[in-house]
C-alpha cells in the first residue's frame, strides 16, 4: 500500500462542495482548523451528517474525524448509488443543503440513486425542495441528463425548528459524460408559476401570500399561477410555518427561482421566556410581497440562472467533455465565485470571465475536464 497524499485545506468554508469535488476528482483531502477560534469549535451536526451520507452512497470511502471535530481526513471511494437509501438530515440545516451535492454525485454513480431524505424541507437559509423540483432538475436536462428516472417527490413538509419533512429523490446515471452547453440566451419571461405551503397554521395564510405576490406580478404579466399545498396531520411535520416558492419561465427555456419560508427560530418555542417580539412571525402579506420583489430582482440581474444556482451551473460546465461551454449569468454571487476557485483547485478547470457591458451581465467560458462515469456498469 502506497502512502496517501492528501490535499490540505484549512477552515470550514464551502465544506460540502469541497467534499463533492474531492469525491468526483478522487482527491483525498485533509481539512484542518475547523472553527478553532469559535466558542463552539469543530464540525457542525449537518457537516457530520453530510459525511455520513457520503459513506452511505459511496463504497470504500474513509472518514476519520479527530476528537474535537476540528480536523478530519476524507478519502473518496466509488460512488455506488443504489436503491432504498434513507438518510436523516437532522434539523441544523434543511434538506436543500444536502440535495445539490447529492444530485451531482448521483449522476456519476454505478447504479441510479434513489433515496429518502428526512428533516427540514423549507427554511429561509437553503433553497427549498420546491426550487429543486421546479428549477434545478430542469437545469440538469440542459446538460444531457435523461429526464427519465429524474424526480423529486415531497412526501411531507417540515419547517424549523423541529422539521419532520420527507422527500424522495431519484437520480439517473449519465451513460458516459455530460453534454457541453452554449447557453447565453436568457429570453423574456413568459409565465410565472409557484407553490405556497403551510404547516400547522391556517390555510388562509397561503391565500394571503398568493394574493400579495399576484398583486405585484399581475401589473407586469397575465400568466401567473401559484398553487397551494396545505399539509395536515403527519404530513405537516412537527412545527408551524408557511412559505412560498416562485419560478419565472422564459421564452428560451430558462427557469429563475426565488423562495422563502417563515417559522419559529430554534429557540423560540422551548427557549423559556422570550421577548414578545420574537414570537411574531412575518405576516403572510409581507412574505408574498417580499418574495415577489426578490424574484423580480433576480430577473432584472439577467443571466440564464438565478444567483443561488450559479455554483451548480459552473460545476456542471466544468464536468463537461473537453469542449467549450459558454454561459451567461447576472452579478457573480459570493457562492459562485467560491465555486470557481474550488473548481480550479480540484479539477484544474479555469473559466474565462468577460463582462457584457451592454446588458450588465457576465459571460463565462470554460473547457470541461471531461469527467466520465467510470463507475457505471458496462453492459
Amino acid at each position: 500500500m502506497g502512502k496517501t497524499n492528501y490535499m490540505r485545506i484549512k477552515g470550514s468554508q464551502n465544506l460540502r462542495q469541497r467534499l463533492l469535488l474531492s469525491s468526483l476528482a478522487s482527491i483525498p483531502i485533509l481539512v484542518e482548523d475547523i472553527r478553532v477560534d469559535e466558542s463552539w469549535p469543530g464540525l457542525r451536526p449537518h457537516e457530520v451528517s453530510f459525511l455520513r451520507l457520503l459513506e452511505k452512497i459511496c463504497d470504500d470511502c474513509v472518514v476519520e474525524i479527530n476528537e474535537t471535530g476540528t480536523k478530519f481526513k476524507y478519502k473518496p471511494g466509488i460512488v455506488m448509488g443504489g436503491k432504498n437509501h434513507v438518510h436523516d438530515c437532522g434539523v441544523s440545516r434543511s434538506i436543500g443543503y444536502f440535495l445539490e451535492p447529492l444530485i451531482v454525485l448521483g449522476l456519476f454513480g454505478k447504479k441510479p440513486l434513489s433515496i429518502r431524505l428526512k428533516g427540514i424541507t423549507n427554511d429561509s437559509k437553503d433553497p427549498s425542495v420546491d426550487t429543486f423540483r421546479s428549477t434545478t432538475l430542469q437545469m440538469l436536462k440542459r446538460f444531457g441528463v435523461p429526464s427519465e428516472g429524474l424526480e423529486l417527490k415531497i412526501e411531507s413538509r417540515g419547517v424549523p425548528p423541529l422539521g419532520g419533512g420527507e422527500v424522495f429523490l431519484a437520480v439517473p446515471i449519465v451513460q458516459d459524460s455530460l453534454a457541453a452547453v452554449n447557453w447565453i440566451d436568457e429570453g423574456m419571461v413568459k409565465r410565472i408559476r409557484g407553490v405556497s405551503f403551510s404547516t400547522r397554521v391556517s390555510v388562509q395564510f397561503e391565500n394571503t401570500m398568493i394574493h400579495a405576490a399576484r398583486g405585484i406580478f399581475n401589473r407586469l404579466l397575465p400568466d401567473v399561477h401559484i398553487f397551494t399545498d396545505h399539509k395536515a396531520g403527519p404530513q405537516a411535520g412537527r412545527s408551524p410555518g408557511y412559505g412560498i416558492s416562485l419560478v419565472a419561465e422564459t421564452t428560451s427555456g430558462c427557469f429563475i427561482s426565488a423562495d422563502t419560508a417563515v417559522s419559529y427560530a430554534q429557540g423560540d418555542i422551548d427557549g423559556g421566556i422570550e421577548e414578545e417580539e420574537t414570537k411574531k412571525l412575518a405576516p403572510p402579506v409581507d412574505v408574498g410581497e417580499q418574495i415577489a420583489s426578490v424574484l423580480l430582482e433576480e430577473i432584472e440581474q439577467g443571466g440564464v440562472v438565478d444567483s443561488t444556482h450559479q455554483g451548480l451551473l459552473f460545476l456542471l460546465c466544468a464536468l463537461c467533455p473537453p469542449d467549450v461551454s459558454k454561459v451567461r449569468v447576472g452579478n457573480l454571487s459570493p457562492y459562485g465565485i467560491e465555486t470557481l476557485r474550488n473548481i480550479r483547485d480540484f479539477l484544474g478547470v479555469k473559466f474565462v470571465i468577460k463582462p457584457d457591458p451592454s446588458t450588465g451581465t457576465t459571460i463565462l467560458k470554460c473547457i470541461g475536464c471531461g469527467l466520465k462515469n467510470f463507475s457505471r456498469k458496462v453492459s
